[in-house]
């Protein structure tokens, strides 16, 4: 289709090398789309009459009935969606196909397409974060009383409640559903007319073309337009972000599942066996949505290095924009599938969570805040009678809550008998009820509120 400017045809390499349709084949719908809103306009512009309108857009359905039936056939010598696209209309409906590609350029239309595909992407990863969090919703309800153990540096720090820590990651899910959103609101103008580069001469009507693709509106620089990368980049950016999140809940199952912590039960439907020790029960799929986080930094860093450098125009190098994204938004759709089914479907440990929880000392912060609270003591001052303590009860293997009143008292004589109401890990999560603190009564007022918003 652009071989009248050459008198030889490309090498066997070349083709191979130049050719996109093995990967862009998937923006057929996106292609077809795009194309019946531009013969539209150009049919109601009188760009092209009516009638030839008319028999490209019928043409155009039989197309995408086709593909939708058969597949896009990978022809190396139509070497993208474009060309594949308008062979097969012409198959269709004869030399009135060559009409279509009046007043635009393979460089809008494709910015065009990448833009459509990448923005039914971020509907479909929002939808689906929302089933990830109706997952938790559901399962921190379920565990808003269920005691646990708080980390810092992954050593026992306080108490909290499972309940509270499963809507930490709601919240996470929350941030990265708005940060689809608002690359989809940056994005959503269209490249559609801008045609190769500097427009077009001819009396094309840019706002019908974006309003009929659900646009907000052109965009307003043809240069700016068919170079603009921004949007897959921004994709990116977020589809890194939420796999970094649904990595470290992966990475929580997997310590959770082993048998040191035991704190949870993976079902059969997310585990796998080993071929040489069959007690085994491995956490494969939270292990690989784990894997896939660094494998879509990948995809966003080799996007950003392509684009790094180029001047405007359109330049080829753009032509490996889409297998980044594309291979991202497989391993996020997976990554969000598996976390939802493995949340859904979880058996919590709540007496090994309990008892972890009650042998790190977890309760010593409560007891350090009940002695300025109760006692009048600084809390540096504080803070080092409550080391005194844990280090009297680490050397006698019990909880702080089994030391007597009496050596409590050899410690420090200011305190009595009511810092018991402290020191047990139901007492001290019940007290956490500043607001997003742990206390059930705050979880069930987050997953309350969550559950209004959704």
């Amino acid at each position: 289709m652009w071989g009248g400017r050459f008198a030889e045809g490309p090498a066997a390499v070349m083709r191979e090398i130049n050719a996109s349709i093995p990967f862009d084949k998937r923006l057929w719908r996106q292609d077809v789309a795009g194309s019946k809103a531009h013969v539209a306009m150009l049919g109601r512009q009188g760009i092209v009459s009516a009638e030839d309108a008319a028999t490209i857009a019928a043409g155009l359905d039989l197309v995408a009935a086709d593909y939708e039936a058969n597949g896009v056939h990978e022809d190396l010598a139509l070497e993208d969606i474009h060309m594949q696209t308008e062979a097969r209309l012409a198959d269709a409906i004869g030399p009135v196909a060559g009409r279509l590609h009046t007043a635009r350029s393979r460089n809008d239309q494709v910015a065009t397409d990448f833009k459509l595909w990448v923005r039914d992407a971020i509907d479909q990863v929002i939808a689906a974060l929302a089933g990830f969090q109706a997952a938790l919703l559901t399962r921190a309800a379920e565990h808003a009383d269920t005691v646990m153990p708080g980390f810092t540096h992954l050593q026992s720090a306080q108490p909290v409640t499972l309940g509270h820590h499963l809507m930490a990651y709601h919240e996470m899910i929350a941030r990265d559903r708005s940060r689809f959103a608002d690359a989809r609101g940056r994005m959503n103008r269209s490249p559609l007319g801008s045609a190769a580069l500097a427009g077009t001469g001819f009396p094309i009507d840019r706002a019908m073309t974006a309003a009929a693709l659900g646009f907000d509106g052109p965009t307003r620089n043809s240069l700016d337009g068919v170079s603009d990368r921004d949007f897959a980049i921004d994709y990116l950016a977020s589809a890194t972000q939420c796999a970094l999140h649904l990595s470290r809940l992966a990475e929580e199952f997997v310590l959770w599942a082993s048998q040191p912590f035991g704190f949870v039960s993976l079902s059969d439907q997310w585990s796998t066996g080993s071929s040489i020790m069959p007690q085994k029960r491995n956490p494969d799929a939270a292990e690989l949505v784990r894997g896939h986080a660094g494998r879509i930094m990948g995809c966003m860093t080799a996007l950003m290095v392509t684009m790094k450098g180029l001047p405007l125009a359109y330049s080829k190098d753009m032509q490996d924009d889409k297998p980044p994204v594309f291979e991202a938004h497989d391993l996020l759709a997976l990554s969000i599938a598996a976390m939802t089914g493995m949340v859904e479907s979880a058996t919590f440990r709540a007496d090994r969570m309990r008892a972890a929880a009650e042998a790190g000392f977890s309760t010593a912060t409560d007891l350090a805040d009940w002695l300025v609270r109760e006692a009048g003591l600084p809390f540096r001052e504080a803070h080092h009678v409550t080391g005194r303590t844990v280090k009297l009860a680490e050397e006698r293997g019990v909880a702080l809550d089994a030391l007597p009143l009496g050596d409590l008292q050899a410690i420090d004589a200011r305190i009595d008998a009511r810092v018991y109401d402290v020191l047990s890990v139901d007492a001290s999560v019940a007290s956490r009820t500043s607001f997003g603190g742990t206390a059930p009564v705050n979880v069930r007022a987050a997953i309350a509120a969550a559950r209004e918003e959704s």
